[in-house]
């Protein structure tokens, strides 16, 4: 990417958006242009035809969407179908129209089918049914990548689609309710040790298989992408490695530095068993992840406590 190009990251207060701007600028680049979604809104057509007119980025990250846990997915579905379609649509065409050179566009790693095999492959994707309580998330993604391939075949369009694993990062969401696992259990540990609980409790049994990336280590993993990939279809980015969530708790134990009992709440569901991204493609690439579990957890915690809004 020329160093001197315009470029718009789209959802960059978010914690993916923000770990590409940092990335971006500690690489050199200066040339942003950047709006929140009170100045505006992705869902509307005529607004994002106007932006792309004005401001002529030459290179796009599409990161916005609307987000949220297992509750507000199920909750909100036509919400999160409606509102994240829109919002792919309108940046994806406007980018063909005003002739951006490079979009990358992101999605998540629901998009696999519930049953499908582990590690998940890219050529998994529609090979079965998803999960039910975030299934309208996941069809907008699918909608997403489609679309960019789409706009590829019929207008030549240099747009890319890139599906992480569970991220963990800086700007993370510690809400109690709608959190995801890490950042939850990073603030039940923190709660606990604050008011000196006896224990801390999980639900079910800690077994289930989870992988997780740090969102600077995606946010290379993009950069990287944005240089050397420019190809139909999907690259999935993560560590290629797991561990049970048992062992994940442990882990944030020790950094927080709770010294109460872990107990287990086995009314509880586990989940999924396993959900780990098959990583070939982009090793053979040339890239891995970097940064090492507990070191990024360490460093996320200095990070939630020095936010009082976490804290």
């Amino acid at each position: 990417m020329d160093k001197t190009a315009n470029i718009y990251i789209a959802g960059h207060r978010g914690m993916v958006g923000s770990a590409i701007h940092r990335k971006l600028q500690a690489e050199g680049y200066r040339h942003f242009v950047l709006r929140d979604s009170r100045e505006l809104d992705l869902r509307n057509q005529s607004e994002v035809e106007e932006f792309f007119r004005r401001e002529q980025p030459e290179y796009v990250f599409l990161a916005a969407a609307k987000v949220g846990g297992i509750l507000a997915n199920n909750t909100y579905r036509a919400d999160f179908l409606y509102d994240n379609l829109l919002i792919e649509a309108n940046v994806i065409h406007a980018a063909w129209q005003h002739r951006v050179r490079k979009l990358m566009f992101l999605g998540s790693s629901c998009i696999y089918p519930k049953l499908a095999p582990q590690p998940l492959k890219e050529e998994y994707l529609l090979t079965g049914l998803l999960e039910p309580t975030n299934e309208p998330y996941a069809i907008a993604k699918i909608a997403g990548i489609k679309l960019c391939d789409a706009y590829r075949a019929q207008h030549g369009c240099s747009f890319i689609s890139v599906m992480p694993t569970n991220l963990y990062g800086p700007n993370d969401n510690y809400h109690p309710e709608n959190s995801h696992v890490l950042p939850a259990l990073i603030r039940k540990f923190h709660e606990a040790k604050r008011t000196a609980a006896e224990a801390v409790t999980l639900w079910g049994t800690g077994t289930p298989l989870r992988e997780f990336l740090h969102v600077d280590d995606l946010a290379d993993a993009c950069f990287f992408l944005m240089q050397h990939y420019d190809e139909p279809g999907l690259v999935n980015i993560g560590t290629g490695e797991d561990l049970p969530i048992l062992e994940l708790a442990k882990i944030v134990q020790g950094v927080v530095g709770f010294n109460g009992e872990i107990r287990h709440d086995l009314s509880k569901p586990d989940g999924t068993p396993r959900k780990l991204m098959d990583v070939s493609k982009l090793h053979a690439m040339g890239w891995k992840a970097r940064i090492d579990l507990e070191a990024g957890i360490r460093a996320v915690y200095e990070d939630f406590c020095r936010n009082p809004i976490h804290a």
